[in-house]
């Protein structure tokens, strides 16, 4: 599957726009995490805890997205965005979309 967040494959031609494709995960904190989180903060710097969570929160959302592009026959997807938001305390949703496109 090849994946850009441009609208064009460069030496590629779309052959068929199959459409959108949406792939999204929610992710909550815990009780690990916050407590290191809660000792970061003190200190300053990268909260590692999260950094990773939200890494591993991306990449389920792009599996998910791309498994929707394979089930439409697509061997590619373009224009990929993704998105975060806050839905409650201590839970974040990660989408990631784009447009599934077969290219030769």
């Amino acid at each position: 599957m090849i994946l850009v967040s441009t609208s064009e494959i460069p030496e590629k031609r779309i052959l068929t726009v199959h459409g959108l494709v949406i792939g999204s995960t929610v992710h909550s904190k815990n009780i690990g995490r916050d407590i290191m989180a809660g000792f970061r903060t003190l200190v300053g710097g990268e909260v590692k805890e999260y950094a990773k969570m939200m890494e591993e929160a991306r990449q389920v959302a792009i599996k998910r997205m791309i498994d929707q592009a394979e089930k439409y026959g697509a061997n590619a997807i373009v224009n990929i965005r993704l998105s975060t938001s806050s839905i409650m305390a201590g839970a974040a949703e990660i989408i990631a979309y784009g447009t599934a496109v077969t290219v030769e």
